[in-house]
């Protein structure tokens, strides 16, 4: 589910690889069938290690804090049409000196590409490559995904559109990865954002688009030869994740791939903006910090025990399994409509949830990376906006 303090998502540039590829389709590697486009796969290079020693759970260890760029390069129309304005090298070292070690970059491409051949504009791929670098050149670790991007994807998680998404994300994944090949471990690719599958069918053909994603990635050769990927649960939802997906996709190397979930977990806390009939939204959270005057916004479910839960089942199903999980996104809406004590108790149980979900998915072996649309680093200024919750976050990452 998507907060709706957050909008959907783009990508960055990179300068284009084989943009006068081939006409010539070529196999789809995921369903056997024809592909749509080009061929972009068209300088291919021998495996390349140099950079690239660490395995997933050797990288999964360094990260204990990690950073959403969101509201940017996945905006609508461009990176700066959804108010925020365009990441600078200085953004990424207030991310660095805030105490992140990571950064996640959801990234849209379709709006980018040519409808007819999958071809991505250059100036974007060039784009996406600067921000890349800024995050490494300050010791990040950085994902570049393929975000939302207009639901070409994540909403078209179907038999009916297999085939043809298929041939989608191998050529946008051939170009995204030939064109950031040359960095090191500290770059991570993500197939997808928040795929909608919620049915086994559906998990099948989400299955499929990991496939083409692992193995047009690694067609590429170089480092991505042993970059470390990540593929998205069903709706990155923690309990429909563990029911439909029994299994990963296949790599040809060992100990490279992580999966992703996302935990925006009670909504009526996180996200919710209108009480309902089936239930009020919640101002405070955790066992210490219910009110006592405002009682009908207390919370009803979702609480330590909660977290305590789910962190536990994807540790069982993933973790334990030598299969570490990013954390992709997790927050919670600042309810500025309050005032006085309401507000200070609402801010103070706001911090203690951070502080909480950081800890536990540390102590899981989850990596979390908190979801920031400019509300917590302000990115005109390059200060800490919210101090209060940075301090949450580092505290939870380093207990």
């Amino acid at each position: 589910m998507k907060p709706t303090w957050k909008l959907a998502s783009i990508t960055i540039f990179l300068s284009c690889v084989g943009c006068g590829g081939s006409p010539t389709p070529s196999p789809s590697p995921s369903t056997g069938g024809t592909a749509r486009f080009p061929s972009y796969n068209t300088r291919p290079l021998a495996a390349d290690t140099t950079g690239m020693g660490a395995t997933a759970i050797d990288l999964a260890r360094r990260i204990k804090l990690g950073w959403n760029a969101g509201n940017t390069l996945e905006a609508t129309g461009g990176e700066t049409n959804w108010g925020n304005p365009m990441i600078t090298d200085e953004l990424m070292r207030l991310v660095k000196r805030s105490g992140f070690q990571a950064v996640r970059l959801p990234t849209s491409w379709h709006q980018y590409a040519d409808p007819s051949t999958a071809r991505i504009d250059p100036n974007w791929l060039n784009r996406v490559k600067q921000v890349v670098k800024y995050c490494i050149d300050n010791d990040l670790y950085v994902i570049v995904n393929i975000h939302w991007d207009g639901g070409w994807l994540e909403n078209n998680v179907t038999p009916e559109k297999q085939d043809e998404n298929n041939a989608r994300q191998k050529a946008y994944w051939e170009q995204i990865a030939t064109h950031l090949r040359d960095f090191d471990e500290h770059l991570l690719f993500a197939s997808a954002n928040e795929p909608n599958a919620d049915t086994s069918t559906k998990m099948d053909v989400l299955l499929s688009y990991h496939q083409t994603f692992i193995e047009a990635v690694r067609s590429t050769g170089g480092r991505n030869a042993y970059r470390i990927l990540v593929v998205q649960g069903p709706n990155t939802d923690i309990e429909t994740t563990q029911r439909l997906m029994t299994r990963m996709p296949t790599d040809k190397l060992p100990a490279r791939l992580m999966a992703e979930l996302h935990y925006y977990t009670p909504w009526n806390f996180t996200g919710m903006t209108e009480d309902q009939s089936w239930g009020n939204q919640f101002y405070y959270w955790g066992g210490g910090f219910h009110s006592t005057t405002d009682t009908a916004h207390n919370p009803t479910w979702g609480e330590e025990e909660t977290v305590d839960r789910l962190f536990g089942r994807v540790k069982r199903q993933f973790v334990d399994q030598g299969i570490p999980v990013v954390l992709g996104e997790f927050g919670a809406m600042r309810r500025d409509n309050l005032t006085g004590d309401a507000l200070r108790l609402h801010l103070a149980s706001r911090a203690y949830y951070f502080r909480y979900v950081t800890r536990q998915a540390n102590a899981n072996g989850l990596l979390p990376f908190y979801w920031d649309t400019g509300d917590l680093l302000d990115r005109r200024t390059n200060t800490v906006l919210d101090q209060r919750s940075l301090d949450a976050l580092i505290q939870g990452a380093t207990e």
